[in-house]
């Protein structure tokens, strides 16, 4: 599926233009006239971005920002603004904002912001479903195949880790074996990535 790019704004000749200028492009656009409007509308954001008019009445570009992380919605952002506010753009780039581009910009600047924030997207995408994939494995395991995963993971011998857990040492290479198995691991590096990916802290 393509990529969709969200512009939400209040001035209809803002959207007008904008959405004219990515379709020319060939990029799927969606407008909006307010965040309100985009929000209830609940159009998934994965592999997506949004240019966002930082002043608009109801609630602003930055307030939007703070709810869609608030939400947990990966989805990276370009403000316009028709104000060079220097504090208020540093704001903004710190709470994760791709871009800052103050009105009229050129089509130039802002398809390479888009650009960028696509590709932005893609990269969080792609993270968030390696997440999802370790953690789904993760879970596959028994609560002592997780004791015996963080402690290998640590690079301790099965011994050691025989020791801690208070099992024989043959227990701990039947457990490793079913956690790679279960897990899909080939290494204790790969077994680690995937616990790291999965949320697990070792």
């Amino acid at each position: 599926m393509n990529p969709t790019v969200f512009v939400i704004d209040d001035d209809p000749a803002v959207r007008d233009s904008l959405s004219l200028l990515l379709e020319q492009e060939e990029i799927v656009v969606e407008a909006f006239p307010s965040a309100e409007a985009f929000l209830a509308a609940r159009r998934p954001a994965r592999g997506n971005c949004a240019i966002v008019d930082i002043r608009m009445s109801g609630m602003d570009g930055m307030h939007l920002q703070t709810e869609l992380a608030r939400r947990g919605v990966p989805l990276p952002v370009i403000f316009l603004t028709g104000h060079g506010d220097i504090p208020l753009s540093v704001r903004a780039i710190k709470a994760g904002a791709v871009d800052f581009l103050t009105k009229p910009v050129t089509g130039t600047t802002l398809l390479e912001s888009v650009r960028a924030a696509l590709a932005e997207s893609a990269k969080l995408s792609s993270q968030a479903e390696a997440t999802l994939s370790a953690a789904t494995r993760l879970l596959s395991l028994t609560e002592r195949e997780r004791d015996v995963m963080l402690l290998a993971i640590q690079g301790l011998p099965n011994k050691e880790i025989a020791r801690r857990l208070d099992i024989s040492h043959r227990t701990v290479e039947v457990h490793k074996a079913r956690i790679m198995q279960k897990t899909g691991a080939d290494t204790l590096v790969d077994l680690a990535k995937i616990a790291e990916a999965g949320g697990l802290s070792v």
